[in-house]
């Protein structure tokens, strides 16, 4: 398997978060890609017919299938996925940066 390419930079310009809150949100959003490309392979795997296959289907593949849609899943986001990542980052920091400051016990 070819090694995925480098992740593009945080983009980090135009916002006035702290940096980690702004990588974990730039995490947030690339896990919700994989999570939706998860979803919409679901159905594919569970059309393949199993019983003809390599392992030859049964409860012990179809056990593993739901792993396997989440790593096909994962390794498709963290080759740049459907480009879903950047958008719902970007409407993340806008909804942070609306919000008022909490305040914190002392």
């Amino acid at each position: 398997m070819p090694p995925l390419a480098p992740l593009p930079p945080i983009p980090t310009s135009g916002t006035s978060l702290p940096a980690a809150q702004v990588a974990k949100a730039w995490a947030a959003a690339r896990k919700f890609e994989a999570m939706a490309l998860g979803s919409l392979l679901k159905p594919m795997f569970s059309t393949v017919d199993t019983a003809h296959g390599l392992f030859g289907g049964g409860a012990g593949e179809a056990m593993w299938q739901p792993m396997l849609v989440e790593a096909v899943a994962k390794r498709m986001a963290a080759a740049g996925g459907l480009g879903l990542a950047q958008p719902i980052f970007q409407e993340m920091l806008r909804a942070q940066e609306q919000q008022p400051p909490t305040r914190t016990s002392r």
